[in-house]
């Protein structure tokens, strides 16, 4: 009685989790632009000045500002990411001029020191002291000043120059910006500085002096992006391609569980129950980890639902070749479960041992792929294995089932011990 009470209770709290929550979670699933609709470019980066290097710090460190860029656009969550050494990839969903777009994203990254004008109002700093080239590339990095606070060093390349705008500004502030966004607090002149080396420092936490000192370093190797490739969909293409692919998942769904029904039984309930389980789970990662769903992705969702439903159906087959062989329910159950959960574990580590080589070497929508491929097959072990033969092994000792026809096998098929 308490095993059927405790299978009963399972079951109805995590249909109705499931049921309450899914629309609400499906509304919060972050569309991709192949089903949501937007623009998408592919850059290569290089280095503005003749000989300088293109290092993978400044190429992430664009990206960024690259992204900043699409949110000021007042575009829908922008996605921006790195390719292999010289490339990065934007996709914008809410584009309504694509020109304007191209203009402002391809625009190198602009590091200034700027000081405050006569007549500026306080807080405004117009007049350009320093630009991205006048610093040593690379040379700033983060600190601790006697009192172990984070400050970033600096090296200036005309000493000369640097001195003056000291001298001049001694006691004023000297305000650091990226393109026309101030990055923080501006600090002060403290000194005349002859050297060309300088420390700034202004109460920053260690990430806002890492963020700044990585700013000051792309300053001075500022990236020219050049478009090598772009496309862009309509919102009626990309709404049409979700309806489909949900249209087609759905019928596809319907017939693996009355497939599995008609074969099993009620086993085929139980698995069909931990496959919907599966599903909402895995939904309900998209939308905690934030993942974007693409066509890849799906093909990745319904690949991965394959793999679960192969699962299932080893682990009955087993099962009743066990009830065939003349073994008890209990018997069965327990040989069929321990000697498919073996292989079905081989085949799902081989499979993520794939996927992780292919997010691994893989760039865009190969490594979406792969992501969705690998959490779905440890949804799968979890929801498929484990809680699907824990089901159909409380159900078993419960008494509820007891017989070979409950699992789809005939008495004329079963082989006297």
């Amino acid at each position: 009685m308490k095993r059927m009470l405790s299978f009963i209770i399972t079951v109805v709290v995590l249909t109705g989790a499931m049921v309450f929550t899914t629309p609400g979670l499906l509304d919060r699933v972050r569309l991709g632009l192949d089903l949501k609709g937007g623009f998408e470019i592919l850059y290569h980066a290089e280095p503005m000045d003749t000989g300088g290097t293109l290092t993978r710090a400044s190429l992430q460190k664009t990206a960024e500002s690259l992204e900043k860029r699409a949110n000021a656009l007042g575009t829908s969550e922008p996605e921006v990411t790195t390719e292999g050494t010289d490339r990065i990839r934007l996709k914008i969903a809410g584009v309504t001029d694509e020109a304007e777009v191209r203009k402002k994203m391809k625009e190198p990254a602009v590091l200034t020191f700027r000081s405050a004008k006569e007549g500026d109002k306080p807080g405004v700093y117009s007049k350009i002291e320093l630009v991205g080239s006048d610093f040593v590339e690379g040379a700033a990095e983060v600190q601790r000043d006697n009192l172990n606070r984070p400050e970033i060093s600096i090296s200036i390349k005309n000493k000369e120059k640097f001195a003056e705008i000291t001298e001049r500004l001694l006691g004023k502030e000297l305000a650091i910006y990226l393109d026309e966004n101030l990055l923080s607090s501006p600090p002060t002149v403290r000194q005349v500085l002859t050297d060309g080396k300088a420390s700034i420092s202004g109460g920053y936490t260690l990430d806002e002096a890492r963020e700044i000192a990585d700013t000051i370093n792309l300053g001075a190797l500022p990236l020219k992006l050049t478009e090598k490739y772009s496309q862009s969909v309509g919102a009626t293409l990309g709404k049409q391609s979700l309806n489909d692919t949900v249209r087609a998942g759905i019928v596809g769904s319907v017939i693996i569980l009355l497939f599995m029904l008609f074969m099993y039984r009620l086993p085929g309930v139980l698995a069909s129950f931990a496959l919907i389980l599966h599903t909402w789970l895995l939904i309900l990662v998209f939308v905690l980890a934030d993942f974007t769903l693409t066509l890849p992705g799906i093909a990745a969702f319904i690949l991965g639902i394959g793999m679960a439903v192969d699962a299932n159906i080893i682990t009955n087959e087993r099962i009743r070749e066990e009830i065939r062989s003349g073994k008890g329910i209990m018997s069965s159950v327990k040989a069929g479960n321990k000697t498919s959960f073996r292989t079905v574990m081989d085949a799902n580590v081989t499979t993520i041992i794939v996927a992780a080589v292919m997010f691994a070497f893989g760039t865009g929508a190969v490594k979406g792929f792969a992501l969705i491929l690998i959490v779905e097959i440890v949804l799968s072990i979890v929801t498929n294995l484990y809680f699907a033969h824990w089901l159909l092994t409380v159900l078993v000792k419960a008494g509820a089932l007891k017989k070979p026809k409950q699992f789809g096998v005939k008495e004329s098929d079963i082989s006297a011990l």
